[in-house]
Parts: C-alpha cells; sequence; structure tokens
C-alpha cells in the first residue's frame, strides 16, 4: 500500500496555502524551467554572497540538478544505456527510451576507457561537494520556503545545450509510470510542487552527500579489470574491449544473447576484487557517511520545529505531506532517530556486523581504515573477512527493533524517503 501510494499520490500536489517567494524564489524557477542553469547561478550569486538564505537554496539546488544532469550528458556523450532499467532509466543515461533495449539514444557515441569513467565520476563527486557545502549553507539562518514544482524542472540530457519539452523531468515521471502502473490505471496530472524550506536544504545536502559517498567509494578502489570485462553492457558502442563481439559467437546454454548476459555476470563477479587505489579516499567514505547521520539528525531538529504545513516534502508529526496516504507518527521519528543511533554505532566499530560464518563480528570502522583489497566473494564466504573480525557487541534483529516493530514492510521506502 505504501509503495503504491508513493508511485501515485507523489505526483499530486498536497493543498496549500499560497507562500510568497521572493526574487531569489523566481530567478531560480525560471532557470530550472527553463534549463538555464548557468544564467540562474549568474543572478543568483550575489543575492547568496548577500546573505539571502533563499537565493543560497536556489545555488545549492540549481548545483544538485546539474550535477546529475552532468552524469547524464556524459553518459549520452558515450553512448550509455540502461539493460532492463526501464525507460526512465534509459532517458536519464542516455538511452533511447522508446527503442530496442540497450541501445544508446545517441547515433555517435564517443570512445570511453577507464581513466575517462573515472574523471565523469570524479566531476560528479566535485559537484555535489558543492552543491552541499551551499545547501548547508542555506539551512545555517533564515528562514523560506520555495515552491517548486519538480515536473516542470529541465535538464540538457543530451549536451546540445539546450533543454528542450522532451527533456523535463514531467516526462521522465510519466515514463516510470508506464512501468510503476497498468495502463489506464494512473489519471492524474504530472505535478509534485514542494515547498522546499531550511529542513529540505539539509536532506538534499544529506542526499548529495550518499551520492558522493557511493563514488568516492568506487574511485577509492582500482577497478579496472571489472570496467574492460563488464561496462560493454552500459556502453556498447564506446569502443570498450568486448564491445565488438556483440552478435558474434554461438549458442552455449539458451541462446547467444542470454548466454552473453550470463558470461557477463560470471565475469562482474569474477572481477569484483578491487586493490585500494587511496586508502585515504576510502577511509573519507565512512567520513561521509557518518555525515549522513548528522545531517538526518539536524533536518529532524528543523522538520519537528516547523509550525506551517506547506506542501512538506517530509512532514512532522503536525503536518501533511505531498503524499498524504504516507503519515509520519511520534513514533516514527523516535525509532529512526533511534536507528541513527545505530548506524553511528556501527560506522564506529563499538558494534560489529555480523558474518554467517563466525562467532566473531565484522568492525566495519576497521575496514574502511585499514583495508587493502575488496574482494566481495572472498569477504562473503569468510577469508576476506578475517582481517576485520573481533570481540566485541555484534547487531542483530534486535539493533533494528523500533524500527522493525514501527516500520514494518515500509522500513526501506520510510529510510529512502526520511534520508
Amino acid at each position: 500500500m505504501f509503495k503504491r501510494a508513493v508511485a501515485v499520490a507523489a505526483m499530486v500536489c498536497a493543498v496549500a496555502s499560497p507562500v510568497w517567494a521572493g526574487p531569489a524564489g523566481d530567478i531560480t524557477r525560471t532557470a530550472l524551467y527553463a534549463g538555464t542553469l548557468d544564467e540562474g547561478r549568474t543572478a543568483l550569486a550575489p543575492l547568496a554572497e548577500a546573505g539571502d538564505a533563499e537565493a543560497q537554496f536556489g545555488l545549492g539546488f540549481i548545483g544538485f540538478v546539474d550535477a546529475l544532469g552532468g552524469l547524464s550528458r556524459a553518459f549520452y556523450r558515450h553512448g550509455g544505456t540502461a539493460p532492463d532499467g526501464g525507460p526512465m532509466l534509459a532517458r536519464l543515461i542516455g538511452g533511447d527510451a522508446g527503442g530496442p533495449a540497450g541501445q544508446p539514444a545517441n547515433p555517435n557515441p564517443e570512445p570511453l576507457d577507464y581513466a575517462g569513467f573515472r574523471q565523469i565520476v570524479e566531476t560528479l563527486i566535485q559537484q555535489l561537494d558543492a552543491s552541499g557545502a551551499t545547501l548547508r549553507q542555506a539551512a545555517a539562518t533564515g528562514d523560506f520556503v520555495l515552491p517548486i514544482d519538480l515536473a516542470q524542472l529541465r535538464l540538457d540530457l543530451d549536451g546540445d545545450g539546450t533543454a528542450g519539452p522532451d527533456e523535463a523531468i514531467g516526462g521522465l515521471i510519466g515514463l516510470a509510470l508506464q512501468d510503476a502502473t497498468a495502463p489506464g490505471d494512473l489519471d492524474v496530472p504530472v505535478e509534485v510542487t514542494i515547498g522546499f524550506d531550511r529542513a529540505d536544504a539539509v536532506w538534499l545536502a544529506g542526499y548529495s552527500t550518499i551520492v558522493a559517498a557511493q563514488a568516492d567509494f568506487l574511485l577509492a578502489h582500482d577497478f579496472s579489470e571489472f570496467f574492460n570485462a563488464v561496462f560493454h553492457r552500459f556502453f556498447p558502442k564506446a569502443g570498450l574491449p568486448m564491445a565488438g563481439f556483440a552478435g558474434q559467437g554461438g549458442q552455449m546454454v539458451m541462446d547467444p544473447e542470454s548466454d552473453r548476459g550470463i558470461a557477463d555476470a560470471i565475469a562482474a563477479v569474477h572481477t569484483l576484487n578491487w586493490p585500494v587505489a587511496d586508502a585515504e579516499r576510502l577511509a573519507g567514505v565512512r567520513e561521509r557517511l557518518k555525515r549522513v547521520l548528522a545531517l538526518s539528525r539536524q533536518n529532524w531538529d528543523l522538520i519537528l520545529a516547523e509550525t506551517d504545513d506547506d506542501r512538506e516534502l517530509v512532514p512532522n508529526p503536525r503536518q501533511t505531506g505531498i503524499v498524504p496516504e504516507a503519515r509520519v507518527s511520534e513514533a516514527m521519528v523516535a525509532a529512526w532517530r533511534e536507528t541513527l543511533d545505530t548506524a553511528d554505532a556501527i560506522l564506529d566499530g563499538t558494534l560489529l556486523i555480523p558474518h554467517w560464518r563466525f562467532q566473531q563480528g565484522f568492525d566495519l570502522k576497521a575496514y574502511f581504515e585499514t583495508a587493502t583489497r575488496t574482494d566481495l566473494v572472498m569477504i562473503l564466504t569468510g577469508h576476506g573477512a578475517l582481517p576485520f573480525l573481533r570481540d566485541g557487541p555484534i547487531a542483530d534483529a534486535s539493533s533494528f527493533d523500533a524500527a522493525n516493530r514501527v516500520f514494518g514492510d515500509n522500513l526501506l521506502g520510510y529510510a529512502f524517503w526520511f534520508n
């Protein structure tokens, strides 16, 4: 029921009193709706420097959107695809949403190599860090409510210098709903207007940090063998080592295409054995994750202090969010805060992760700070976990008892929402 509510009700704006944003709000919306992000940044910069919190939020929000748009443009440039990922994901990473599965939308992709892919990820991290810092600055002082209809946002996904009507988020949401609902099952306009405020600035800064942490984890390793063996699945025409052999060969088990997919999956598992190339960056991933937890606490402090009720992204128990069916209770807030404490203990190594093969627990802090290699298969089977085993309290179901009791089967959905 909750998943269905998110898929459908999130498309409709919650009814609320009008809120009048200042000049910075108008500049932000104009830039986002027209896809003129550079112009928006130029106009907002002097207002932000003068201490306008709304302008600071606008800069941070535009930076976050442009970071994701830049990733899409990079994937389009190299003919990125999303095999079996659905039309929305395919469009976001440069694929042809309406064409054959796994085909790039770019008719002339540029070559891509391991160094080039690392640079794409590095750029993403730098942009997310910059936008996150600006968003945290917006939340530090002042107050604002800036209504933005997410469905009207436009991104230049193909790098042609313009953000056309077919590059609006509303159209991408419509593509997602083709998979989420049965034909004729959804008869509502695609509109998602959120009254972004200080709490949402922190929420978005948290998501910037989550994405950057994952990207940093990747770049902390040398995953070149994995890239060369597997990434032709995502960039089939970018000149990768295995890309030129599509359609060649015979049948091994099922049909040729299925056999190639199975072979690539085996290659992925076999090459998921990455030497740590940057130990400082790997240790920094843990610090990023702890920052996410701290931002979540700050977010809830701000949410709980709110007295208005205006198109809330994440409401407090007295408010109504943009998904009316998904209510937030005081018990949920308390359980979430307790879950944050548990996650902090795991990251600090004072609470260990259970391993199916050992009575000792896995010290996640020791892994981030001392690992020289990440071999997922060997860690899961036991030998790779040996350097990080130690005695101490081990997390079990009771460690997350409050969250399981309050959220039940919807825990992951609420975790994604609450950030």
